[in-house]
């Protein structure tokens, strides 16, 4: 569960999703960067970190009844230990060991699971595909393994929203060679 949190920065997510309440019960709530089309892009402070994070919902989530796609987000997320870190929250949980199959354009990407969660294995690689891709196309078992959730993501605004969250968490500089 420590590494789900980590990746997806799902306090984030709760927090910019979540009644007033819950945000007032935080200590900074995320910090909106921009609507890009039908991406947000936004930034949250972890454990004295900045936490970078761009997500949109599904445009239409089938095969599991009463999911709303509204409840259906992918993510890329920015860390200081970690960039493109790319997640589907599917709206259910998934079965043990299942995997989510991810295409963009005529990419396909295997992603594991955990609880509701997918994560990507290749998140550079995959943001490469989003970046020039038109819509994410997410197939997976349904809950208990029954049936299959077919998820449509809009791509539209992404590079935008990437580009907004990259500008907010630059990437390290790499560490200078040692000296002999």
């Amino acid at each position: 569960m420590r590494s789900l949190v980590r990746l997806l920065s799902l306090p984030a997510l709760v927090l910019l999703l979540a009644p007033p309440a819950a945000a007032q019960q935080a200590a900074a709530p995320p910090r909106k960067l921009g609507q890009f089309q039908n991406w947000t892009a936004a930034v949250h402070t972890e454990a004295g970190h900045k936490i970078c994070y761009a997500f949109t919902r599904a445009s239409r989530a089938e095969g599991v009844v009463n999911r709303p796609a509204a409840q259906v987000l992918l993510t890329v997320t920015h860390r200081p230990q970690g960039r493109d870190a790319v997640a589907l929250r599917a709206g259910y949980a998934y079965a043990r060991n299942a995997e989510v199959k991810v295409q963009v354009g005529q990419t396909e990407f295997t992603f594991y699971t955990s609880g509701s969660d997918a994560h990507g294995r290749d998140g550079a690689g995959t943001v490469r595909a989003l970046r020039s891709g038109r819509e994410v196309l997410a197939r997976g078992p349904g809950p208990n393994n029954r049936g299959v959730a077919n998820d449509l993501f809009p791509l539209a605004g992404f590079t935008q929203a990437y580009d907004a969250i990259s500008r907010e968490c630059p990437a390290a500089a790499p560490a200078a060679p040692a000296r002999r």
